[in-house]
This record gives C-alpha cells, sequence and structure tokens, in this order.
C-alpha cells in the first residue's frame, strides 16, 4: 500500500475508536506514572484497539504511548491514544488520538483527530493537510497582535534538557512580542490548532514521538515550519519543537538562541 491507502485504512481505525473515545470521557485514573502522570481505562482500551488493527490491516507494527514496542522499525505506526489525559479526565475538550506513520523515522501519514470538538486533521507525505476530508490553504503569517501562540509544560524536571527556569524565561520573551500566550494541555491540540493557523505557531517541550510526529507531517502539509528547539530537523528523539508560520517559527529561534547564548 502506498501512503494515500495507509492513510484510508488509519482514517477507518481511528473512526472505532473515537467511539470509545466519546463513550469514556470523565474515565478516570487507571494507572500512575512517575511525575503525576496516569492513564485511563480508555488510553488502555484505544491503544489496544489501534494496535491490534492497524497491525491486522497494514502488516506494520505499532508503538504506542502505554505498551511501547519497537521505534527502531523502518516502518512504525506511532499511536497517543488520548493525547491530553488529564483534561480528558476532566471532561475537557482539549484532547485527542494521534497517530502517524514513520518510515526511517521520518512522518508519512498523520491522522490527529479532535473528537470532541469534530475536528480530523489528515495528510500522507506530499498531500496538503485535510479537515474532515477537505484540503485547506497553505498557512499565512499575521500581525504579531491576533497571533495566538501555544506554549508547552512551563515546569520541568531539574535535569531536563530545557529545564523550568528557562522556560519561564523563554515565556517571558515570547510574549512581549505575542502578548496572546495560550497553554492548552495538550501537544495534539497544539500542533493540530497551529497546523489550522487557529494559532501562528507553538513551542513545546515534549521529548515523546507520539506527541510530536502526527503534528509534525500536519504542520509541513499546511506549509508551517518545524524543527526542534535548535532549529535542526526534527526527528523522533527530538526533545520537542518550535512550529508555526516562518516568521514566528523565526522569532521563537531567535528568542531561544539568544536565552541559551
Amino acid at each position: 500500500m502506498d501512503a494515500r491507502e495507509l492513510l484510508a485504512v488509519a482514517e477507518a481505525i481511528v473512526d472505532e475508536a473515537e467511539r470509545v473515545f466519546v463513550a469514556r470521557i470523565g474515565a478516570q485514573p487507571e494507572v500512575t506514572k512517575p511525575g503525576g502522570d496516569f492513564a485511563t481505562v480508555a488510553d488502555l482500551e484505544i491503544e489496544h484497539l489501534l494496535r491490534q488493527l492497524l497491525t491486522l490491516h497494514t502488516g506494520i507494527p505499532v508503538f504506542g504511548e502505554e505498551a511501547g514496542g519497537n521505534l527502531c522499525a523502518d516502518a512504525v505506526w506511532v499511536v497517543d491514544p488520548i493525547d491530553g489525559t488529564s483534561n480528558y479526565s476532566a471532561g475537557s475538550p482539549m484532547c485527542a488520538i494521534l497517530v502517524a506513520l514513520l518510515l526511517a523515522g521520518r512522518p508519512v501519514v498523520s491522522v490527529i483527530s479532535l473528537p470532541l470538538l469534530g475536528k480530523r486533521l489528515c495528510a500522507f507525505e506530499g498531500s496538503p493537510l485535510f479537515l474532515n476530508g477537505r484540503p485547506q490553504p497553505k498557512l499565512e503569517d499575521q500581525p504579531p497582535l491576533v497571533a495566538p501562540i501555544a506554549f508547552g509544560s512551563i515546569v520541568s524536571p531539574v535535569n531536563s534538557t530545557f529545564p523550568t527556569l528557562l522556560r519561564h524565561n523563554l515565556l517571558a520573551k515570547v510574549a512581549m512580542q505575542y502578548p496572546r500566550l495560550r497553554v492548552t494541555g495538550s501537544v495534539g491540540i497544539d500542533l493540530a490548532f497551529t497546523a489550522l493557523g487557529i494559532f501562528a505557531g507553538a513551542v513545546t517541550f515534549s521529548p515523546y514521538v507520539w506527541d510530536n510526529a502526527a503534528g509534525v507531517l500536519a504542520i509541513q502539509a499546511a506549509g508551517g515550519r518545524v524543527t526542534d528547539l535548535h532549529g535542526e530537523q526534527w526527528h523522533p528523539a527530538s526533545q520537542g519543537l518550535v512550529a508555526g508560520t516562518r516568521a514566528v517559527h523565526e522569532s521563537i529561534l531567535s528568542t531561544i538562541r539568544a536565552l541559551e547564548s
């Protein structure tokens, strides 16, 4: 199957996952994780469904947030069954199902499902961005005063590559140029909204490929720019990313470089 066909298969499987997602909204923590994170029964059920059906219908293995897998395979599906689990458990619509196909570490198929917002973003390598099946216009630069910027989590472990103090300094600097900052609690939402032009840009600090891969391709398909936090090409081991329109992407990167110098 080519990338277009694989996208069609992934969309049909996400249809099934969305039904579980909607039925279990508000599910309470089932499994606790380090750092106060958790998974619900819906996370576990949706990942199991995605893993089983994607493998069955494509023959390609799955790497998921909850049960892992072999990320080093030449071709691998990367899935986050519920991105923004704490939002989901609280009944907030700011949460998503994320599915991406990586070939040699490069995202070539992307599905970002926002079931509680009635939106699904899709792309395959070389395609435009599709929203609910309709191709979307390319992103354009927006004036700073009307350009919301998504900012990832503002606290981190002391030993992280982008510690809390540096994040706070970056937050303050970015807010001086783009005063309408948004913290949604979901990387998937941040990147989906950036691909759609709802946000003019996003900076995330997640080191997890399942958070970032689908959004990387969606933004590229929309004509946006995506790199890691240092301006290098994004890859599955990248520790976060900067994305957005040309102007916003360059502005945030310049601020990061100034803070790190």
